[in-house]
């Protein structure tokens, strides 16, 4: 009970905290209508992998990819180091599939722990300014991923 009640507190916090800095952007764009964010702008997600990386990955896995980020802590499961992706394919980097996990269209292996990561298709396909930029953004993301492998 005591574990559980911690795990929420730090939860709370760390999307106060996100609201509060932009780190966050996502959630706020789930409970809005298509293209309101921030100050009633258009939502506008970024398409370079990096970025991309920085906005919506790095609170769980880290900065640096290795599962350590300030979110993780408050998840069920440990948060994989997506820095290792290619040493667990015996050196291949599964492009396809680390794109569909991320799109949603395939399920996290069962190695990989429960379905606690965002499916983030469906976000980065909003259209802005009649175009739909979401291939772009999750090949920028499945690419940026692979440019984070341990040789």
């Amino acid at each position: 009970m005591r574990r559980n009640l911690i795990s929420a507190l730090l939860l709370i916090l760390f999307l106060s905290f996100g609201a509060c800095f932009g780190t966050l952007p996502i959630i706020a764009a789930q409970n809005r209508p298509m293209g309101a964010i921030g100050y009633g702008g258009p939502l506008r997600i970024p398409i370079d992998g990096a970025t991309i990386f920085q906005d919506h990955c790095a609170a769980c896995h880290g900065t640096d990819g290795h599962g350590q980020g300030p979110a993780a802590v408050a998840l069920k499961h440990p948060v994989p180091d997506l820095t290792l992706i290619s040493h667990k394919n015996n050196g291949r980097f599964p492009y396809r599939g680390v794109r569909n996990v991320i799109e949603g269209i395939e399920p996290l292996a069962r190695a990989h722990g429960s379905r606690e990561m965002p499916i983030w298709g469906p976000i980065f396909h909003q259209v802005e300014a009649d175009q739909d930029w979401g291939e772009v953004r999750l090949d920028a993301i499945t690419h940026h991923l692979e440019s984070m492998q341990q040789k």
